[in-house]
C-alpha cells in the first residue's frame, strides 16, 4: 500500500516539480552548511584542534565555494543563450567531465610534488588557511564592485556556441579555478589516511555532480538563482573568512608561534 501511494506521488509530479524540488534541496543544503560552519567555528574557539584536522562539513564548504556554481552560472549562461537544449546538456556535461579529469590530474601531481618536498604537516595547513582566507576576502570585497560589462552581458550571440567551450571558459577556469586546486591539494596532502582521503574525494565527486545539476536546471532557475547565489556566496564568504583565520591561528599555535 505505501509503495503504491509513493510510486502515485511520484507520476504525478510535474516536469515543473523537479527543479523546484532540486532549487529547494540546494538552497537548505547550504543554510544546513551554514549552521554546521557556524557551530564549528564556535566550537574550535573554545578547544582549538590539530592544524591537520579538517571536519568533512568545512572541506565540503570550503570546497564547494571555491569549485561550486557560484561563478560558474553566469558564464554558462551567457555562453549558452543560443544554444538549443540538447546542445546545453552535452555542454554542461562536458564541461563537468572536464573539470572533474583536470582535478583528478592536479590532485595526483600536486600530491606528489608536496610529499617529494617533505612539507610538514603544520604549514600546509597554515598554507591552506591563507589561501582560503585571501580568496574569502576577495569574494567578499566583490560584493561592493560595480559590473563592468552589464551592456556585454545582455548580448545575444548571432549563432550557437561550439561544443568547444565546454572545456574554455566553463571548464577553465570558471569550475576549476587555481585556487580551488591548490586548495584540494592541501587537502588531499593533509589527509594522512585512506579514508580521509576518500572523503575529499567524494566531496568533489559531489560539488561536480552539483554543478551539473544547476548548469541543467540554470535556465529554468535564472531569475532565483541571480538573487539566491548572490546572497549565498556572501554568507559563506564572511564564514570563509573566519575560518581561514582559525585555521591561520591552529597552524601557527601548532608551530609554537603563538
Amino acid at each position: 500500500m505505501l509503495r503504491s501511494r509513493v510510486l502515485s506521488r511520484a507520476r504525478s509530479l510535474g516536469p515543473t516539480t523537479f527543479p523546484r524540488a532540486a532549487f529547494a534541496a540546494l538552497v537548505a543544503g547550504a543554510c544546513c552548511l551554514i549552521g554546521v560552519d557556524f557551530a564549528w567555528a564556535a566550537d574550535a574557539a573554545a578547544n582549538p584542534l590539530p592544524a591537520q584536522h579538517f571536519p568533512a562539513a568545512q572541506t565540503f564548504t570550503i570546497l564547494f565555494l571555491m569549485l561550486g556554481p557560484f561563478k560558474m552560472v553566469g558564464p554558462f549562461l551567457k555562453v549558452t543563450q543560443a544554444a538549443d537544449e540538447r546542445l546545453l546538456r552535452q555542454i554542461a556535461l562536458r564541461a563537468t567531465l572536464f573539470a572533474a579529469a583536470a582535478l583528478l590530474v592536479a590532485a595526483f601531481l600536486g600530491e606528489t610534488f608536496l610529499s617529494s618536498y617533505g612539507i610538514p604537516l603544520p604549514i600546509l595547513s597554515l598554507s591552506a588557511g591563507i589561501i582560503l582566507f585571501l580568496v574569502a576576502l576577495k569574494s567578499v570585497l566583490e560584493q561592493f564592485e560595480l559590473p563592468e560589462h552589464a551592456q556585454d552581458s545582455a548580448a545575444m550571440p548571432a549563432a550557437p556556441p561550439s561544443p568547444r567551450v565546454a572545456l574554455a571558459p566553463l571548464a577553465f577556469p570558471s569550475i576549476v579555478t587555481p585556487y580551488g586546486i591548490a586548495a584540494l591539494v592541501v587537502f588531499l596532502a593533509v589527509s594522512q589516511s585512506v579514508e580521509g582521503r576518500l572523503i575529499v574525494g567524494a566531496i568533489v565527486v559531489g560539488i561536480m555532480a552539483l554543478n551539473l545539476l544547476v548548469m541543467l536546471l540554470a535556465r529554468r532557475l535564472r531569475r532565483v538563482l541571480a538573487l539566491v547565489l548572490p546572497i549565498l556566496g556572501a554568507v559563506l564568504g564572511v564564514v570563509q573568512v573566519a575560518l581561514g583565520l582559525q585555521i591561520i591561528n591552529n597552524s601557527l599555535r601548532t608551530l609554537g608561534v603563538l
